[in-house]
């Protein structure tokens, strides 16, 4: 099965190597950064209606994270066109926080049509490193469809741990491997070096429920689905929240 895998990644490969190439000559990063979002606008659209159940779930608990305050401080990483805006409760205070600095434009448009939202501001970085957003100042940080994708699933964790009050939450919704028995984790492995090249460095076989589980969280609540989506590569699924 390895070797079946090898020989079908090296075919898959050699068509796409106008992309390699383009990366060798360091092109490609700047141009994914500029498509990206024009591809994340339509395909979040399609996401959130397939998953608007889901994603109402998952948001329906957030206000019992407010904090001292009486207003909930969220920060979403990874807030790429804003699309879980709609799905947050009125007078939220959002923070959005994305190495892109590409999403602003769109982000602006959501903010727009988001009206119930307190817009705090637009941090360029890294979620790895968030030193723009002090020690314990979130209520909640909301993470969706973006572990598949970060350098360092646990570094981004630690962070997350650190912008949390105590008691805060971490919401999150990723797209994660199949079961190695199946035919669709088949396909997984087979396209994940030229899906990730494609898709922002989006990575199809990663099994972030261990990177969730081994994270310094209180509590952890954690559902394995197989999302109603057309792109049966990417319907297996997490979602849940931690708390700290």
């Amino acid at each position: 099965m390895a070797l079946t895998v090898f020989i079908l990644r090296l075919a898959v490969c050699i068509l796409a190597f106008p992309m390699y190439l383009l990366d060798f000559l360091g092109l490609w990063n700047w141009i994914c950064k500029q498509w990206f979002p024009y591809f994340l606008a339509r395909f979040t659209v399609m996401y959130n209606k397939q998953m608007e159940s889901k994603k109402q779930e998952l948001f329906s608990n957030l206000r019992e994270f407010t904090g001292p305050s009486g207003k909930l401080s969220l920060l979403e990483l990874g807030c790429g066109t804003g699309a879980n805006f709609k799905f947050y409760p009125s007078g939220c205070q959002v923070t959005c926080v994305d190495p892109n600095p590409s999403f602003e434009k769109f982000l602006i448009k959501s903010i727009a049509q988001n009206r119930h939202l307190q817009f705090e501001r637009f941090i360029v970085a890294a979620g790895e490193n968030m030193h723009q957003v002090a020690t314990g100042s979130i209520d909640v940080v909301v993470c969706t469809l973006v572990l598949c994708s970060v350098k360092n699933q646990e570094q981004i964790l630690q962070e997350v741990c650190r912008v949390l009050r105590p008691g805060g939450a971490f919401h999150f919704m990723e797209h994660v491997a199949d079961k190695p028995s199946t035919w669709n984790y088949f396909w997984q492995q087979v396209l994940d070096p030229v899906w990730h090249l494609l898709f922002d460095g989006c990575n199809l076989t990663r099994e972030s429920w261990k990177a969730l589980e081994q994270a310094r969280f209180s509590k952890l609540k954690l559902q394995h689905l197989q999302a109603p989506l057309s792109w049966e590569l990417v319907r297996p699924h997490i979602y849940g929240y931690a708390v700290k």
